[in-house]
């Protein structure tokens, strides 16, 4: 049985499906992909509901806003389409040059536009914060980008909290877009609670911890593609790696007792996270699969009780390793 997906509402007015999905995940940075398979499975998607579809300008160089592309030629009106900018480099060769001047905010929504086959982005975030521009002109210049029609509504990834209230002094923004999970839970401590006070809503990246939640990869011989981006996060390397599977085994234990797979409980969890801290969370998991996108929606019918969420609470402070090896590159190595 399919489980209808509602729509919710982040901020400045922004309604979309309850679990979107990260396009990321169609791109080779997780090892070898293949574009019929990958439209196929975003096809999948707006038919069962997960019509909130992300992905950015620096997603197989371009390629991935390409293949969304197809998708729109002939489902544009059924997407809540997001995109972003502002990483220059290429991360996953290490990499990490960011820009935020009004001048590339202009070129890339062009580029971007242009790769999508689209008039308008709904969803237009700034990807990384260059701490050599002040946030209030790289806003500034999104704003510009509303107004002249080519954006609907801005978003920012891996801000602080004092960089989130300096840009919503300058415009709306709609959502907020970090890594959040059972563990990786650093945004919980000043990002989330500003995002619930302004009205902001969160997009939790990578919610099954890229993968390493759903049980799916037990020791680093899973990381077999030379491709994988996870080679080189410290959470993978193989002593932390071995140490966090206590995390999987309790969200696997949880998942037996509900009936439920890892995946569905960490989402559920995550979810329940979103509501006590009165924010607004919609989480994009990727995957290369059609039948693991009706595995995420089925999550929105898991309810965790008391025990099972101080479980998980418990398990998930234990993680061992940074979830990234230079934390400047993510807001909690600013705050």
């Amino acid at each position: 049985m399919t489980i209808p997906v509602p729509t919710v509402g982040l901020g400045d007015g922004l309604n979309v499906s309850a679990i979107g999905f990260g396009a990321m995940a169609l791109t080779p940075i997780y090892g070898e992909v293949d574009d019929t398979e990958s439209l196929a499975t975003l096809n999948h998607c707006v038919d069962v509901g997960v019509t909130f579809i992300d992905t950015a300008n620096i997603y197989g160089a371009g390629d991935n806003e390409r293949l969304i592309a197809t998708l729109l030629g002939k489902r544009r009106d059924e997407v809540t389409l997001a995109t972003k900018f502002g990483i220059a480099g290429n991360p996953a060769a290490g990499e990490r040059s960011v820009r935020g001047d009004a001048a590339y905010v202009r070129q890339c929504i062009d580029e971007s536009l242009r790769r999508l086959d689209t008039d308008v982005i709904d969803l237009y975030y700034m990807h990384r914060r260059d701490a050599r521009v002040p946030i209030e002109e790289t806003v500034g210049a999104m704003a510009e980008l509303v107004t002249a029609g080519k954006v609907r509504h801005l978003g920012l990834s891996e801000v602080t909290a004092e960089e989130l209230r300096a840009a919503v002094v300058v415009h709306p923004i709609a959502a907020v877009q970090s890594e959040w999970s059972i563990w990786s839970r650093d945004v919980e401590r000043k990002v989330v609670p500003t995002a619930a006070e302004l009205g902001v809503g969160f997009v939790p990246y990578s919610p099954l911890g890229r993968g390493f939640l759903t049980g799916t990869v037990r020791s680093a011989a899973d990381l077999s593609s030379p491709g994988d981006f996870r080679r080189g996060l410290p959470r993978f390397a193989q002593g932390a790696l071995d140490a966090n599977l206590a995390v999987v085994d309790v969200a696997r234990s949880v998942a037996q007792e509900q009936g439920a797979t890892a995946a569905q409980v960490a989402l559920a969890w995550l979810r329940h996270r979103g509501e006590t801290s009165g924010v607004t969370s919609v989480p994009i998991p990727g995957t290369r699969r059609p039948a693991r996108v009706d595995e995420n929606v089925g999550s929105l019918a898991v309810t965790l009780s008391a025990e099972q969420l101080a479980a998980l609470d418990a398990a998930g402070s234990t993680v061992a390793g940074d979830r990234f090896e230079d934390l400047s590159w993510v807001s909690a190595g600013r705050e």
